[in-house]
C-alpha cells in the first residue's frame, strides 16, 4: 500500500531527525563543562576556597587552586557515572525497553537541571549530584537512541556514529548557556528552560519510538509508537543498539530460519577483541577526560589569567564541538565502506566489517596522539589545532567503540557488552583526579610530566587495530587455503 509506506517513510524520518537533536541538544551537555565552569566562576561558586597568595615577586595573587580542584573532582564524578551506569542501564534497557528507560532517564535529566537552576554558591553541593543526574540522564537519550540505526539497513554504522558525534556536539549547550549569562540570562532561568523541555522528551517517547525495541533485521511494514494497535511480541534479548529480535511491534519477523550457535558472553567477555577493544577505549577516553577537566585552568596558566583571554579560547572550545556530528559520519562510512561490494568466495559479512574497521581503529588512535602531543605543548595558540584535534577524535572514538562492538560480537550481547566496556572503561578514567591533584601539588601547577605519560599511554591503543588486521589476514589465508 502506497500510502502506508509513505506513511512509514515520514514517521521513521522524523523519528531519526527527532532523535538526532535530542542528541546534538541535550544528550552529552555535561561535556562541556569548560563553559559551565566559566559562569561558575563568574558566580563565585566556590569563591571561598580561593585565597591570598605571595607571588615569585613578591605580589599578592589569587591562589583558586582550591576552587579548581573541587570543580574537576564534581567533572570526575559526573564522568564516571556517565559511562560506569551505563551497564546496569544495558540491563534495565534490555528487560524493560525504550519506554520505561527513557522515562527514567527523563526523570534524572529534569532532576540535575533543576537542581543546577536552584543551587548558589552558597548551595554549590547541589552541583555534585546535579551535573552526575544530567550524565546520567544524557547518555540513556543516546542509549535508546542509537537503535534508530535499525530502520535504516545498510547506513546502520553510518547513523550509530552520527548520533555519537551528535552526543560529542551537544557539548556546546554549555556554551550557548555561558554567552547568554553573558547577555544577561541568569543560571537560574537558563536551567528552567531545559527542565521545561522534558515535556518534548516525554512526547517524542510516546509518539516517535518503540515501547520496547526496534528489530534487527527490520520486518516489512514495522510500525512503531503511540499509533500502533498492538504491543510488541519482542523478547527481551533485544534489539538494542543494532541488536537482532524475533519480532517487532506489529509485523514478527519470520521463525523458521536457521539459528546460528553464537558465541557465549562469557566467551566475548574473555577474548582478545573485547580486552584489546576495552584497553583502546581506556587509554583515549582518560586522555580526553582529563582534558576537559582541566581546561579551564590550562587556560589559566597559558593566559597568566587574563580574563578576555579564557573566555575566547573557552568560547572556542565549545564552537568547535558543534563540529563533532559532522566528523562523525566520517568513520561511520569507513566502517560501511565495504557493503555494497561483492564479498569474496566464502567471506562473511562479519570478515568484511572487521576488515574495514582496521582502519578506523588505526586512524582513532592516531588522532589521539597528535591531539595529546599539540595538548601537551605550552603554546597558547596551539590550542586552537588541540581544539580540532580533540573533537575530531572524540567523536571517532565513541562512534567506532558503538560500531565496532555491533560487528565484532554477536548481537544479542551488544547491550551486555557495550554497557560492561563503557563501566569499565569509567573505572579507569578515575584516575583523571589523582592526575590533576599530582599537576596541582607535587609538579606546582606544571602539567607537562603528566601529559607526556598520557601521550606515552596513548600508544597502547595501537595494539588494538594491529590484531584486528592479524586476525583478518588470518582467517583470509585460512580462507584461501580451504
Amino acid at each position: 500500500m502506497p500510502g502506508q509506506e509513505n506513511k512509514l517513510s515520514v514517521r521513521r524520518c522524523l523519528t531519526f531527525a527527532t532523535g538526532l537533536v535530542e542528541c546534538l541538544c541535550f544528550a552529552g551537555a555535561v561535556f562541556g563543562w569548560a563553559s559551565l565552569v566559566f559562569v561558575l566562576k563568574e558566580d563565585r561558586y566556590y569563591s571561598s576556597l580561593c585565597v591570598n597568595a605571595t607571588g615569585l615577586n613578591g605580589t599578592q595573587t589569587l591562589d583558586c587552586s582550591a576552587q579548581d580542584e573541587r570543580f574537576s573532582l564534581i567533572f570526575t564524578i559526573a564522568s564516571f557515572l556517565n559511562n560506569f551506569l551505563t551497564l546496569p542501564n544495558g540491563f534495565l534497557f534490555d528487560r524493560f525497553g525504550t519506554t520505561v528507560t527513557r522515562l527514567y532517564g527523563i526523570f534524572f535529566y529534569t532532576m540535575g537541571t533543576l537542581m543546577v537552576a536552584f543551587s548558589s554558591p552558597a548551595l554549590a553541593y547541589l552541583l555534585f549530584p546535579a551535573l552526575s543526574f544530567v550524565a546520567i540522564g544524557g547518555i540513556l537519550f543516546l542509549m535508546t537512541n542509537m537503535q534508530i540505526g535499525n530502520l535504516f539497513g545498510s547506513r546502520r554504522s553510518t547513523i550509530i556514529t552520527l548520533y555519537n558525534g551528535a552526543f560529542d556536539s551537544s557539548s556546546a549547550l554549555f556554551l550557548v548557556i555561558k554567552l547568554l549569562h553573558e547577555s544577561g540570562v541568569s543560571l537560574r532561568a537558563a536551567f528552567l528552560f531545559l527542565s521545561s523541555c522534558s515535556v518534548i522528551h516525554i512526547l517524542r517517547t510516546f509518539f516517535l519510538l518503540p515501547r520496547k525495541f526496534i528489530p534487527y533485521p527490520l520486518p516489512d511494514h514495522y510500525t512503531y509508537g503511540v499509533s500502533c494497535g498492538k504491543s510488541e511480541a519482542a523478547s527481551p534479548e533485544g534489539a538494542a543498539n543494532g541488536q537482532a529480535h524475533s519480532g517487532g511491534e506489529e509485523t514478527p519477523l519470520t521463525k523458521n530460519a536457521p539459528v546460528k550457535q553464537e558465541r557465549t558472553f562469557r566467551e566475548c567477555l574473555l577474548s582478545r577483541f573485547f580486552i584489546f577493544h576495552l584497553l583502546w577505549l581506556s587509554v583515549m577516553q582518560l586522555r580526553h577526560y582529563l582534558f576537559i577537566g582541566t581546561l579551564n585552568p590550562m587556560l589559566q596558566r597559558l593566559t597568566e589569567g587574563e580574563p578576555s583571554l579564557v573566555s575566547q579560547y573557552t568560547n572556542a572550545f565549545a564552537i568547535t564541538q558543534l563540529c563533532g556530528v559532522l566528523c562523525a559520519p566520517w568513520n561511520g562510512l569507513i566502517m560501511d565502506r565495504h557493503k555494497r561490494k561483492p564479498r569474496a568466495a566464502g567471506e562473511t559479512e562479519q570478515e568484511v566489517d572487521l576488515r574495514a574497521s582496521v582502519l578506523s581503529l588505526f586512524l582513532t588512535a592516531l588522532q589521539c596522539v597528535l591531539f595529546s602531543l599539540c595538548a601537551s605543548t605550552p603554546y597558547l595558540p596551539l590550542q586552537y589545532l588541540t581544539f580540532v584535534l580533540q573533537v575530531l577524535n572524540r567523536s571517532f572514538l565513541y562512534g567506532g567503540n558503538a560500531a565496532f562492538i555491533s560487528v565484532a560480537f554477536p548481537s544479542c550481547h551488544f547491550g551486555k557488552l557495550y554497557g560492561l566496556v563503557m563501566a569499565l572503561s569509567a573505572v579507569f578514567s578515575l584516575l583523571q583526579y589523582p592526575c590533576f591533584a599530582l599537576v596541582k601539588g607535587a609538579l606546582g601547577g606544571d602539567p607537562l610530566y603528566v601529559n607526556v605519560g598520557l601521550t606515552l599511554l596513548s600508544l597502547l591503543a595501537f595494539i588494538h587495530p594491529f590484531f584486528v588486521y592479524l586476525h583478518c589476514r588470518k582467517v583470509a589465508s585460512e580462507r584461501a587455503r580451504s
